[in-house]
């Protein structure tokens, strides 16, 4: 699958879901990471008028478990994410934030995930980690 086939797919399997309602954006793929792209407008900020923290975790579990599915057959596994933690590293009030989500570690059972997520200047916002476990498909 070429790297226009793969976002559309991860596009198409976001809507309806909270990444279309957060107007989340899978936009660059490679072989070992993907990319989305958020806008931090008002349907994301906390009550002081900056990107909430919720909303950046929310980015980074969407990039990294939609890049974990790009490693397993869809047919037999399923990915579910396991553990999230996030450090907040400066504020956003307006534009666009970008997740980068890259592998750590590919087992059988486990992946391991680093996302940055950066403003327009490439300016680190949060740095996150990301465990997803893949699990055998219920029959």
């Amino acid at each position: 699958m070429n790297k226009n086939d793969i976002l559309e797919k991860c596009n198409a399997i976001s809507k309806n879901t909270l990444m279309s309602t957060l107007n989340i954006e899978y936009v660059d793929v490679g072989e070992d990471y993907l990319v989305a792209k958020m806008p931090v407008n008002s349907r994301v900020h906390q009550p002081m008028g900056l990107l909430h923290g919720g909303a950046s975790v929310a980015l980074a579990e969407s990039v990294g478990s939609a890049a974990s599915m790009l490693f397993v057959d869809l047919q037999e596994y399923e990915v579910r994410g396991i553990e999230i933690s996030a450090n907040h590293l400066k504020s956003k009030r307006e534009g666009t934030v970008f997740a980068t989500a890259r592998m750590i570690h590919k087992g059988n059972k486990l992946h391991l995930w680093e996302i940055k997520i950066t403003n327009e200047d490439n300016q680190l916002i949060s740095l996150c980690k990301l465990t997803n476990m893949i699990l055998p498909k219920r029959k």
